[in-house]
Parts: C-alpha cells; sequence; structure tokens
C-alpha cells in the first residue's frame, strides 16, 4: 500500500500543506480513493492527428467517438495537461555521449548541438501535452449490495473501503469493468489508452497541485504501451 504523502513530501509547517485541500485519501493497486469512498481509474490517451485524415477517415472517428459516449452509463472526465517539457534528460544524455566521444570533431559537434538545443529551450517555451480520462466508480453505485450493507457505508465509505480488503477488491472490479469499456471503445476511434499505475498516480497528482514548483515529467511514453500487460 502506497500513500500519496511521504513525511518528505508534506512540508514541515502542516498549515502551509497542500493535504489539506487534497480530496484523496490513497492511492493504490492503481486506483485513487477519494475522501468520499468513491474510486477514480486514470487513463493516459494517445492523440491523432485529425486533419491529417481524409474525409471518410474523420467521418469514421467521428461516428466511433459518438458511438463511445452513447454507450456510457457512468459520467467520465476528460483532462488535457500542458506542461513545460522537462529536457533535462536529454541534455544528460547528450552531455555523456559528448563526454565519452574519442573523435575530437564529433565532440565538438555533439558540444554546439547540446548548447543548441539548450538555448532554444530557454528561449522558447517548448510544452508537452498529456490527454486523461478519468473513469470513476462510487460505491452507492453497487447494485449487488444489500440495505443494510449500505447503511453502514453511506455513513463512512472512505473507513469502509479502506478498511475491509474484500470491499475494496469488489468495487476495483467494478471500476475495473468500466475501464475495459472505455479502452475497447475509444480504440475503435484509433486511439490507445492505458491505465496509471500507483507510482504514476502519485506523481500525476502531485505535478499536479506544484505545477510551478516542479517541470513535469513524461508518466508514461504511449506508443511504448503494451496493452496485454495492462491490468484485466
Amino acid at each position: 500500500m502506497e500513500k500519496l504523502h511521504s513525511k518528505k513530501m508534506l512540508s514541515s509547517s502542516k498549515s502551509s500543506s497542500t493535504e489539506r485541500y487534497v480530496d484523496v485519501a490513497e492511492v493504490r493497486d492503481g486506483v485513487i480513493v477519494l475522501n468520499s469512498g468513491a474510486l477514480r481509474s486514470v487513463l493516459l490517451v494517445s492523440s491523432i492527428n485529425f486533419d491529417l485524415k481524409s474525409t471518410d477517415e474523420q467521418d469514421a472517428i467521428v461516428l466511433q467517438y459518438q458511438n463511445f459516449l452513447n454507450s456510457l452509463d457512468f459520467p467520465i472526465q476528460i483532462v488535457i495537461s500542458s506542461r513545460k517539457f522537462n529536457i533535462t534528460p536529454y541534455l544528460e544524455m547528450l552531455y555523456n555521449l559528448e563526454k565519452g566521444q574519442r573523435n575530437e570533431l564529433l565532440r565538438l559537434q555533439t558540444s554546439e548541438y547540446r548548447t543548441f538545443i539548450k538555448n532554444l529551450t530557454d528561449r522558447t517555451n517548448l510544452m508537452s501535452k498529456f490527454f486523461y480520462v478519468v473513469v470513476p466508480f462510487s460505491p452507492v453505485e453497487d447494485k449487488n449490495r444489500g440495505i443494510l450493507p449500505n447503511l453502514g457505508s453511506l455513513f463512512n465509505p472512505r473507513r469502509t473501503v479502506l478498511a475491509k480488503r474484500e470491499v475494496f477488491e469488489t468495487y476495483k472490479n467494478q471500476l475495473w469493468q468500466r475501464v475495459d469499456h472505455v479502452r475497447s471503445a475509444l480504440s475503435s476511434t484509433g486511439v490507445k489508452a492505458a491505465a496509471l499505475n500507483t507510482e504514476e498516480l502519485i506523481e500525476l497528482l502531485y505535478n499536479s497541485y506544484n505545477p510551478t514548483l516542479f517541470t513535469n515529467t513524461i508518466v508514461r511514453d504511449i506508443s511504448d504501451i503494451d496493452l496485454a500487460d495492462l491490468p484485466q
């Protein structure tokens, strides 16, 4: 089990901590548990260049997207995150390549190229854009539970979900069914989708609540996703 906040992440001054403003109780097993007891799964979604498609392809994409929206019997949230592109890892790779270059001419060219890239990024705000779909599930939506069990979870749903592992697993499985439906429906439009794991969710939330302190890091390269490795 992994907590959203660790002691290292929290400020020494409790009053200034952002934890008081985060409606997240816990993140575990690739699921966000809200203070209300509701669950959330976040899908990282790829993009397509709609303008480069032919007219028939555009019409097909729009039709499939309409079918996707019409197939939903639960709400979803579409989030677009734009952050300054983190070029530091690439510059470090170029620096290591330069240091290991034995050919003086190639070493000089690598150094000039690294300087050019650094100056370019310093003058220009290169932005990275990520697309997410948030899939929800709330305990009150569970139609398989009786009236008495629901009365207990009604007064303190968060404690019910966090304290009882079997309850959490039941709700998580129902959430995954929705996630599978969203992924399958989006794939018909030519878009890939993958659920973020626990570490990636914590990173996403932390970057979202600290936009001025940290540049956004790439959570996952959508082109490298193996859909067979995702939770079923």
